[in-house]
């Protein structure tokens, strides 16, 4: 496939799921039937922000200008191992390696696998030459370069593997976010968005959260109580009974609003359902540090970025900051 008609089945699947389709309703309820935390809610978002994020043509247009890309680029083999925390998260590697012209190898994780086949599939009606340079494999083999994300102990594997090869390997990753505690409740209900979409289980998600010394954390938690809902949720409230049970089995002090626990802890990972915090001091010294942190994939604040977007990254946010664009077009 040449570049044109790269972009041109690109933006059959931007009207595709713009339009929401019957067919995909129904391929919605299968990826949930496989993984119940691909709620419908959770799913449609993830849609709309490929849709409009990465898919959107003059978006996609500009980022395809940006890195100067022809049909004079020399095709390799991509092995691309994706994970399956929340929806579609393999994408944007995905969308990366065709637009690029390479040939993709495809190890999807089976908590991930309806929606990105399903994809697939449809490209291959669009335009037969998808076939020809998409190919979805349980095993990679014989690749030039590798793509992989995973745990922190699937990425001792994949360096094993692939070390010797071109190659991305990333580990676990998440979120903080350092408040000023003059939020105002716009803020925090964006926050709440930050902290909650996806049932936390993003790298992009906050986990942790950093605040001056008596900090009122009553509008904080009433702020997150629009994610109610989530203890209707049979896997989520699982995690919340369970976590509460160990914190009050321990006689550690939480505060709750009755779905989410807020933990005073050092660690940036949090089990679902649980928000850690910390206090500072010197908000300038916090922020050197949080820079330099390489297990940290957004930071929320002043000057980094601003509430309520974490999970709306755009085709030049790219993951662990290493351009997988660039990473693609040297190999």
């Amino acid at each position: 496939m040449n570049l044109k008609e790269r972009i041109k089945v690109l933006k059959i699947l931007y009207e595709y799921l713009s339009n929401d389709p019957g067919p995909l309703k129904a391929i919605k309820e299968k990826a949930f039937e496989k993984n119940k935390w691909f709620t419908e809610e959770f799913v449609n978002l993830s849609l709309k922000n490929i849709s409009t994020q990465f898919l959107e043509p003059e978006k996609l247009d500009a980022w395809i200008h940006h890195y100067h890309i022809d049909d004079n680029i020399i095709s390799k083999n991509i092995g691309i191992v994706m994970a399956g925390n929340i929806p579609l998260v393999g994408f944007h590697d995905f969308l990366c390696a065709f637009i690029t012209g390479h040939h993709l190898q495809l190890k999807l994780s089976e908590k991930d696998e309806v929606l990105l086949t399903h994809f697939i599939e449809k490209m291959c009606e669009w335009d037969r030459g998808v076939e020809e340079v998409i190919k979805v494999s349980s095993m990679l083999k014989d690749c030039d370069a590798y793509i992989a994300t995973g745990s922190n102990n699937s990425a001792r594997y994949f360096n094993l593997y692939f070390g010797k090869y071109p190659s991305i390997i990333r580990n676990n990753k998440t979120s903080v976010a350092v408040l000023n505690g003059d939020e105002t409740n716009e803020q925090l209900t964006l926050l709440a968005d930050d902290v909650h979409l996806y049932f936390g289980l993003g790298c992009r998600n906050v986990t942790k959260i950093f605040v001056p010394k008596e900090y009122d954390f009553v509008p904080l938690l009433n702020a997150f109580k629009q994610y109610d809902f989530f203890a209707f949720h049979s896997k989520y409230k699982n995690n919340y009974d369970y976590n509460l049970a160990l914190l009050i089995m321990n006689n550690k002090y939480y505060m709750t609003n009755e779905s989410i626990i807020l933990v005073e802890n050092e660690d940036i990972f949090t089990p679902v359902s649980e928000l850690h915090y910390s206090f500072y001091e010197d908000k300038n010294t916090l922020f050197d540090e949080l820079d330099q942190q390489e297990n940290i994939q957004c930071i929320v604040g002043e000057d980094h970025l601003p509430f309520g977007i974490t999970q709306q990254p755009g085709l030049f946010d790219y993951a662990d900051k290493i351009d997988t664009m660039q990473f693609l077009l040297t190999l």
